[in-house]
């Protein structure tokens, strides 16, 4: 008796291996929904709120910041997104096409890192939501209730990822827009319009978040397009995600800055959501907690997707099963409750503080990526070698991209502005981190020039041998 093809099971049986053509499916249309939906959550209407309170924006100038660094930063979620019909392979797992098999491995630790950090974080803050609006669960019963709701989209996989994005981008997106309605539709205080002005470092701060907040999808975001058919080329894919993410976020971010501009100074940002939304605001509240439930779900499958690639690195022929994925999952599901539950009262600060401060790796691996894929390669990889045990044509490390990643972090240094580092430059524009810029400056030509100079000098080798 035959196996159901992957279409029509309800546990996705894919893990980093290859998704073969006659398994491919989708629209690229799916990528805007998920990218939307997946953005309409508390955590970037808070963020946009800073806009307001932490950087002293007038509306008209906070606005347009927010639209351009989220403009300029789709850019490079996109790119990343357009590879994955291409190569029908997970982020992580592509990257041994440019750091060579061993040389990923660095890149793949931080981005479990990354992903396990923010699961910790959303289902604390999941369970903080349980709680507020049931008081009679515990504080723990709804951390755990959280995650184990996370954890089961993110067992069932791919498919069903992307159908709850399809329902919750009618759902978030019909809830943001009456929520505009029911701000809009009040008296606006009189310094509505003018409280706050323009400052540059304010301005320059949350063009840069814009940017920091879109490069830090990257690398998952072709985990949700591999599955597609390699024959919706690349302008479709990109276009999909790039104006799902940036759409989607631009509405959040401003949700938070003009909900905040509603209420009295000093309100925090989701009491303000409440305040200025009327009767709306309970059920805005109750819908994201639904969708930081479904958006915590992409958290772990990234993390089991960049554990299983860790692993497969050192075993090349072990593909897991679906068994060996749901029991990884309860692994990581128990040890980040136990972290969840023993977490303090400011453990969401610190830790997304912690977890930001990764940026900077991220920075140099997306530049890297892009150039290599879309400038260098052109699209062209061998997938066999990928999987090779000795990394095929890629080899055990790539010390071209291994010399780019290493100089893109230390330039970066000097200018961070982290929970965890903070350089002498740090303060050149008051208040903006904007060592990802020096990240990409440094990066982009150093790891083409050291790229191309070395094809170079293979086709020189192999000219003289013939």
């Amino acid at each position: 008796m035959s196996q159901p093809s992957s279409q029509h099971q309800l546990i996705e049986n894919h893990t980093v291996d290859y998704v073969p053509p006659a398994e491919r499916h989708g629209k690229a249309r799916d990528l805007f929904t998920l990218w939307f939906s997946t953005n309409i959550a508390p955590l970037p209407i808070v963020t946009g709120a800073m806009v307001v309170q932490v950087f002293h924006l007038n509306l008209f100038w906070g606005l347009i910041a927010i639209v351009l660094g989220h403009l300029l930063g789709g850019i490079v979620i996109a790119l990343a997104s357009a590879q994955g019909p291409q190569m029908g392979i997970p982020q992580m797992v592509q990257s041994r096409g440019q750091f060579g098999r061993y040389g990923a491995l660095l890149i793949v630790f931080f981005a479990a890192l990354i992903y396990v950090g923010f699961f910790i974080s959303n289902i604390v803050l999941a369970g903080k939501s349980i709680h507020g609006i049931a008081p009679a669960v515990p504080m723990p019963a709804a951390i755990i209730l959280g995650a184990l709701s996370a954890t089961a989209i993110g067992v069932i996989g791919y498919r069903f990822i992307h159908t709850l994005n399809r329902i919750g981008t009618w759902v978030m997106g019909s809830a943001l827009l009456a929520g505009f309605i029911m701000m809009f539709g009040q008296d606006l205080p009189a310094d509505f319009l003018t409280r706050g002005s323009f400052n540059l470092s304010g301005w320059i701060a949350t063009v840069s978040l814009g940017v920091i907040w879109q490069i830090s999808f990257s690398p998952y975001t072709s985990d949700y397009s591999r599955y597609l058919p390699r024959e919706v080329g690349i302008a479709r894919p990109f276009w999909a995600t790039y104006f799902g993410a940036t759409l989607g976020t631009i509405l959040c971010f401003s949700f938070g800055a003009i909900a905040v501009l509603l209420v009295p100074e000093g309100t925090e940002a989701m009491d303000a959501v409440k305040q200025a939304t009327g009767w709306m605001g309970p059920i805005l509240m109750v819908l994201f907690l639904l969708n930081i439930i479904s958006h915590n779900a992409l958290n772990l499958y990234g993390a089991v997707l960049s554990i299983v690639t860790a692993i497969q690195t050192f075993a090349s022929t072990w593909t897991p099963s679906i068994k060996v994925r749901v029991v990884l999952s309860g692994v990581i599901l128990f040890g980040c409750c136990l972290t969840a539950l023993g977490a303090t009262a400011d453990f969401i600060s610190h830790f997304i503080g912690l977890i930001l401060a990764l940026l900077l790796v991220l920075v140099p691996w997306a530049s890297i990526n892009l150039i290599d894929f879309y400038l260098i390669k052109r699209g062209n990889y061998d997938i066999a070698s990928i999987f090779a045990a000795d990394g095929g044509i890629y080899g055990r490390c790539n010390p071209h991209a291994i010399i780019a990643y290493a100089c893109g972090i230390l330039v970066q240094l000097p200018f961070a502005n982290t929970a965890l580092y903070v350089g002498p430059y740090a303060n050149l524009v008051e208040g903006a981190d904007l060592s990802w810029l020096v990240g990409l400056l440094v990066t982009i030509p150093l790891y083409y020039c050291l790229a191309t100079r070395g094809r170079e000098q293979v086709q020189v080798a192999a000219w003289r041998i013939q």
